[in-house]
């Protein structure tokens, strides 16, 4: 017992004396897991605005698909990366494997098809007389298509809050084409693997304080969003 309370003194330590190491480590994460964001949510939004608005073929096949992809194993998604970004595989020449890079395509890959799917239900779920009132008033399809997409804005809020969080998260992926190298691609998630198995606990419980209060921050973060768009609503 004295030993689990030690490795929270002294974890609450290096957060209060802002360790270095500790700092550049959740610096990086936060950089890796925040250009993914960026990039899924440019990428995805359009996607699930096109879904949300149009109908053509495949469509129904598509939506499907974005919802299989919700639940991509995260390791599945590692080994696809670094089968694209080893020396033998398409994108070798551009020596991207264990790199931030590499951890951002990664995590785009997962991010993506959460911002795409959730944002395509938000405006799925757009009341249609919305969309028949603008037309009525003479709106253009485009200002009739960004009036949905504006009334779906909490929803499609929710969407990337919840990327994020899945994507702060996430250790499989990143772990394998990332790797785990010292003041380079070392994040949190991989950080508190790699500690525990070292048994350096005040590192990793450091880190595990820091992710569960960003975890935190981001489940109020969505609480506050998804309260604010059911107060929205007529």
């Amino acid at each position: 017992m004295s030993s689990i309370l030690d490795g929270f003194s002294q974890a609450f330590n290096l957060i209060l004396h802002l360790d270095a190491e500790l700092l550049g480590i959740i610096l990086l994460s936060v950089k890796v897991s925040g250009c993914a964001l960026i990039i899924a949510t440019v990428t995805g939004l359009p996607v699930g605005a096109l879904l949300g608005l149009r109908k053509f073929p495949l469509r129904e096949t598509a939506i499907t698909i974005l919802n299989t992809f919700m639940g991509l194993p995260p390791v599945v998604v590692g080994l696809f990366i670094y089968l694209l970004l080893s020396r033998s595989g398409p994108f070798g020449f551009l020596a991207l494997l264990y790199t931030p890079a590499a951890m951002i395509a990664a995590q785009s890959v997962l991010a993506f098809p959460i911002v795409a799917s959730l944002g395509h239900s938000a405006i799925a779920s757009v009341d249609r007389v919305i969309r028949q009132a603008s037309a009525t008033l003479g709106a253009t399809p485009f200002q009739v298509s960004w009036t949905i997409v504006h009334e779906a804005r909490y929803g499609i809020m929710s969407g990337v809050i919840a990327a994020f969080g899945r994507v702060m998260a996430e250790v499989g992926a990143i772990l394998i084409v990332g790797g785990n190298i010292a003041g380079y691609t070392r994040v949190m998630t991989t950080t508190i693997a790699l500690e525990t198995d070292k048994g350096n606990f005040e590192l990793a419980l450091a880190l595990g304080i820091i992710l569960l209060t960003i975890s935190l921050v981001i489940n109020v973060g969505l609480h506050f969003v998804q309260k604010k768009g059911t107060a929205a609503r007529p």
